[in-house]
């Protein structure tokens, strides 16, 4: 058992999307160990990377990757979700360090990251924004709007990371990435559990255009 899952271990309970979690856990060590340039002494600078959870659903890896790092303290873990714990069942940002934006309703975190890389943009800050949708979620409307209107602004620091569980895209290989090459971004499908190529293809950017990286995991989630 690695750090990482010892940690995991900590939270106990009634947790209702543990496979969420476990579905997203290597994208999500890969981008704070060896892509993300953000720590808890950065977290408030301006021009710190960001990364947006839409997933939100499941924060169990988040948690355990974020103490991790140093985030908070590791006895925040034992009492998660309880009614006086800052870690509830959907991270919230004004309670938890590090955490950028408050998710788990589908189909929000990427049109919040389009205008947070928007934003950066307008202030002349050439932060990454990185944010973890599910494939299932793609089926919201606001995430085709959000897709299309990254590509024609030419948002290239944004990066969407696709958990690709095989549920909405029905295994048909491709299916996600072709989505996004249809509206003008560049797109890359990858092993979901394999470090070395998630750190590649998450570490790459693409000059005026926006990336998506889809990260296949073979388990149903």
């Amino acid at each position: 058992m690695n750090e990482i899952e010892r940690l995991m271990t900590l939270m106990t309970g009634d947790e209702k999307h543990s496979a969420a979690a476990t579905s997203t856990l290597d994208v999500i060590r890969v981008l704070y160990e060896r892509v993300l340039d953000v720590s808890p002494e950065t977290v408030g600078d301006d021009r710190r990377d960001r990364f947006l959870l839409s997933k939100g659903h499941g924060p169990m890896a988040y948690y355990a990757v974020l103490c991790s790092r140093g985030f908070f303290p590791e006895e925040w873990l034992s009492g998660w979700a309880s009614y006086d714990s800052p870690l509830g069942y959907h991270p919230d940002r004004n309670l938890v360090p590090g955490v950028e934006i408050a998710s788990g309703s589908l189909g929000h975190g990427l049109p919040l990251a389009v205008g947070t890389a928007l934003g950066l943009r307008a202030q002349g800050i050439g932060a990454r924004v990185v944010v973890l949708v599910g494939d299932a979620e793609l089926d919201e409307g606001s995430n085709h709007e959000a897709i299309e209107l990254a590509a024609a602004l030419g948002l290239d620091a944004l990066t969407v990371v696709a958990v690709d569980n095989r549920s909405s895209s029905y295994a048909v290989p491709g299916r996600l990435e072709q989505r996004f090459v249809t509206e003008g971004w560049h797109a890359v499908s990858v092993d979901g559990r394999d470090h070395d190529l998630l750190e590649k293809a998450l570490s790459h950017r693409e000059i005026g255009r926006p990336n998506v990286v889809v990260a296949v995991v073979e388990e149903k989630r």
